[in-house]
């Protein structure tokens, strides 16, 4: 139980457990934003920073390069805040930012993972900022893990199906 709360995943045997999962119209809303819900449960969360993850290799086929450093960039952003949490610099993003804006913020998916994770949108959406309170170590792992994955795997996000 205790491995697979660390991993993110039901502390019970899925076999046992009735879940229920969000339909892809859930989904979609609470990628685009319109309607989101308090209490996201890891699994739904790491599904859905998949998703955003899925959307824009699909959307960008073309251009492999710009999505692969964004991922990379993602990852910085993730692996930074995870290393150390404490830090004020790593949990602030300036939006402005022109390394931001090209290898991220060109992606409206991308900001979205970064708000899953935790940020949130401050002053007139400016930066994001990720409040020492919302930091969840499993969540920033689980983010990993998927960035990872998608940086080294090659068919990541275009073998999925589309909506």
């Amino acid at each position: 139980a205790e491995r697979r709360g660390r991993l993110g995943l039901p502390l019970q045997n899925n076999a046992s457990l009735k879940t229920t999962t969000p339909t892809a119209q859930e989904k979609k809303e609470t990628l685009t934003g319109m309607s989101t819900e308090v209490g996201v449960n890891l699994t739904t969360k790491v599904d859905l920073m998949r998703e955003c993850l899925r959307s824009i290799r699909r959307y960008n086929k073309d251009d492999g390069m710009k999505v692969k450093r964004a991922f990379e960039t993602l990852l910085i952003y993730v692996t930074n805040v995870a290393r150390d949490p404490d830090e004020d610099k790593f949990r602030k993003i300036r939006m402005s930012n022109p390394a931001f804006k090209e290898r991220v913020g060109i992606y409206e998916q991308g900001v979205k993972f970064l708000e899953l994770c935790g940020f949130e949108r401050v002053e007139g959406g400016k930066y994001l900022v990720l409040p020492r309170e919302r930091y969840d170590m499993a969540v920033f792992k689980s983010a990993g893990n998927i960035l990872q994955s998608a940086i080294t795997n090659p068919f990541f996000g275009l073998l999925s199906p589309q909506e």
